[in-house]
């Protein structure tokens, strides 16, 4: 399990303007993704959460991206927005849990593996390589 330190370094974006498919709902699922995580991620240790206008994956609703300062990122797409809080927040602990936030493929939860749209590495400053 991450420690208090490594959940509050993670931050967790959410596209708000996600709309899955056939959706009708006035509220984007999108938003009602990041209004579920939210209420899931209390306490302590927990990630930071911000919802974001858009992480251009329209075709893969709902998207969330994981960062944390020298760590790789993470983007998914394909989940659910009532049912997927859970699992999301799962993987980030376990992602947290890691020193380059690469968590082994069978250990991340199924929707992670299926879900990957993208991963992005760390940012290193230019003036800082050789």
């Amino acid at each position: 399990m991450p420690d208090e330190a490594g959940l509050n370094d993670t931050i967790l974006y959410v596209c708000t303007t996600c709309r899955a498919e056939g959706d009708t709902s006035e509220t984007r699922a999108g938003t009602r993704l990041l209004a579920a995580l939210r209420e899931q991620a209390t306490g302590a240790g927990a990630p930071r959460i911000e919802g974001v206008e858009c992480l251009s994956v329209c075709k893969r609703p709902c998207t969330v991206a994981v960062a944390s300062p020298g760590r790789w990122t993470y983007v998914y797409g394909d989940l659910d927005a009532e049912a997927s809080a859970r699992t999301i927040l799962t993987g980030i602990g376990l992602y947290a849990g890691t020193s380059d936030g690469i968590v082994p493929w069978r250990e991340r939860p199924e929707a992670f593996r299926k879900g990957v749209v993208a991963r992005i590495p760390s940012f290193t400053n230019p003036t800082d390589t050789p």
